[in-house]
């Protein structure tokens, strides 16, 4: 009676102020074999982190009434860190309303996650609010931005993506997103939270190995990819992505996505999942919305660097000569 229903009582904390239900494991599936995992002395609690899967539709209020449950949820099974997928806020039928739906981050919705941050006392990963930014009333286009609220529901990081889908696969798909949104303009360097240094992307960056070795160069631990992909994309491209991401930067990949139909114009492809450094998928969720969870082992993390140390022998400074090299070769 009284008291905070989202925060659970009595659990053991771990040394990064997670708490953890007693015996709770990740969800596990098919992954790839991985080295042994030798401890010195007894395993200590590891941060718990929640990935969301959601359908996500025109409604913003059934969205975020789905989406809160979630959250609070994952707070009752002791996460630290919940990522929600790229349009969490919804998802319009057309461009008119996605344009008409959009808010700015000072906005009510906002102000509403920001409340349910603290009332659970997580950290949430917003990742791909469509945001209308200062310069709405002059572009009347809008900004596809991740945010990262802390469990104070402080704005800590707001991610605005960089590389926007213009895509068309013949009688398949076909996207512009460039027709209303704004690209970004920068990186934004990883967050220390209490499940490791987060660095922030959207969907359409996953294709883009140059954002996850920079947020790796910059001390990223994790790296998130809240998403919303297509079928034919995803069923293609989504999981071999989202591990070479992981593998390449030795990071834990976050991938939180969309599934399902959306409106009648658009199904999204789900597989929300985690992997861990070495390529693994260790977390994974079912068809529809839900869960999974995945423990965050960052001396595994840190071991799986000093044994490959691939950051180390990276060549700078080579990259980005081959093609004045081949243009000299050329020369007759």
């Amino acid at each position: 009676t009284g008291g905070d229903p989202c925060r659970p009582r009595g659990l053991p904390r771990s040394p990064r102020g997670c708490p953890r239900p007693p015996g709770l494991t990740s969800a596990l599936c098919r992954s790839s074999p991985r080295p042994p995992r030798t401890m010195a002395g007894p395993p200590g609690l590891k941060p718990l982190v929640a990935v969301g899967q959601v359908t996500s539709t025109p409604d913003k209020e059934l969205n975020f009434t789905a989406c809160a449950g979630l959250v609070r949820e994952a707070a009752r099974r002791g996460a630290c860190l919940v990522f929600l997928p790229e349009g969490f806020d919804y998802i319009g039928s057309d461009t008119a309303q996605t344009l008409s739906l959009a808010e700015g981050l000072d906005g009510d919705l906002m102000g509403r996650y920001a409340e349910l941050a603290r009332d659970c006392g997580v950290w949430l990963s917003l990742g791909g609010f469509h945001e209308r930014g200062r310069d709405w009333p002059t572009t009347q286009r809008i900004y596809n931005c991740h945010v990262l609220l802390d469990p104070a529901g402080h704005l800590v990081a707001a991610y605005r993506k960089t590389h926007l889908c213009d895509v068309e696969l013949e009688g398949r798909v076909t996207m512009k997103e460039s027709s209303f949104t704004n690209p970004g303009t920068e990186i934004v360097p990883p967050v220390g939270t209490p499940a490791g240094k987060l660095g922030l992307s959207i969907c359409y960056d996953l294709r883009f190995p140059e954002i996850s070795l920079a947020l790796r160069r910059a001390g990223a631990e994790i790296l998130t990819y809240p998403s919303a992909f297509t079928v034919p994309t995803g069923s293609a491209h989504w999981e071999v992505l989202l591990r070479a991401r992981a593998i390449e930067s030795q990071c834990y990949v976050v991938a939180a996505a969309q599934t399902g139909k959306n409106h009648e114009h658009r199904t999204s492809y789900g597989h929300a999942l985690v992997v861990d450094p070495w390529g693994a998928v260790v977390a994974q969720c079912r068809e529809g919305p839900g869960l999974c969870y995945a423990e965050i082992d960052l001396d595994y993390l840190h071991r799986i660097r000093r044994e490959i140390p691939v950051h180390g022998h990276r060549r700078p400074d080579l990259y980005g000569t081959v093609a004045a090299a081949a243009g000299l070769a050329a020369v007759p």
